[in-house]
């Protein structure tokens, strides 16, 4: 039984960030849930190159930090009336403090926009929210990556797909995906993405090669979805990895789209090592566990 509890939702005051209350609402109201509010101070010294300290005098940490306690205590009072709400001011750096607060305080989500703007600042990440999905221990819900609001119609969550590779670190997210849509009320089915490297993409089509990469994967995901007790529809596809699940959730309409979300460095090739670029593509917004 999931039980989401308490819920991180970091302000910055953006459009972006201003767009996800909705979100933050409905999930908080679903699972009956706090969420806590929290905003960083991370003051930039400007000082001459020959003494680096010069600019601290001129500023007032405490009066900044006032500032920004009274900004974050009228921030999102209709769009979170209903719910109970903390505000939480900190000095630091934010992803860090994110982070920290999240695994002293026993946060079970942390709730953020990806913050992407433009032709190409939507091809990034912003830094807080990249830093926040490598370190955080819990799941971190990120809205679509887009320089557009956020579509509402996605807030109600009805149809959900979850990625999974082909490797036995996909049972536990099948299984945690599946307790979330019954929570929920989604609809709910698995996507598998055959990557292609540079040298199977640069081979003639062949119809049968390409039928049997997908039987093989078929048979590996049902397996894995057997010693899950899970029972879901899965879709294959063979191509690049963040495309593939793109293109699967707009086929299916997804609200959400869950994915696991591991280290960097492991074997190349796996689902884990593209969740940065599966959030950039999404369509809809990306809960990673």
């Amino acid at each position: 039984m999931l039980a989401i509890k308490h819920i991180l939702f970091p302000i910055d005051f953006s459009e972006q960030c201003c767009s996800a209350a909705p979100f933050v609402n409905a999930t908080a109201t679903r699972f009956g849930a706090k969420v806590t509010l929290i905003s960083a101070l991370q003051p930039v010294i400007y000082g001459a190159m020959s003494d680096p300290y010069a600019g601290i005098a001129s500023v007032n940490i405490d009066e900044m930090l006032e500032d920004l306690r009274t900004r974050l205590s009228g921030s999102m009072l209709p769009e979170l009336s209903n719910l109970s709400v903390d505000r939480v001011v900190e000095l630091g750096e934010p992803a860090q403090l994110i982070t920290d607060f999240a695994h002293h305080e026993g946060v079970d989500m942390i709730m953020m926009p990806t913050r992407g703007y433009g032709p190409f600042r939507s091809l990034l990440l912003g830094s807080v929210t990249a830093k926040v999905l490598h370190d955080a221990e819990c799941p971190v819900w990120t809205s679509a990556h887009t320089d557009q609001p956020v579509v509402r119609d996605h807030v109600r969550g009805r149809s959900i797909v979850c990625a999974v590779d082909a490797t036995p670190k996909s049972v536990p997210l099948m299984q945690w995906a599946a307790e979330w849509s019954k929570a929920v009320g989604a609809s709910y089915r698995l996507i598998h993405v055959i990557p292609s490297g540079e040298t199977f993409r640069s081979m003639p089509v062949d119809r049968a090669f390409e039928d049997e990469l997908r039987k093989q994967a078929r048979e590996q995901i049902q397996h894995l979805q057997t010693a899950a007790g899970v029972d879901a529809p899965l879709c294959i596809a063979v191509g690049d990895i963040a495309d593939g699940v793109r293109e699967e959730a707009r086929r299916h309409n997804a609200d959400l789209v869950i994915i696991g979300r591991g280290v960097l460095h492991e074997t190349f090739g796996r689902l884990r090592t593209h969740a940065y670029s599966i959030i950039r593509h999404a369509p809809c917004p990306v809960l990673s566990v």
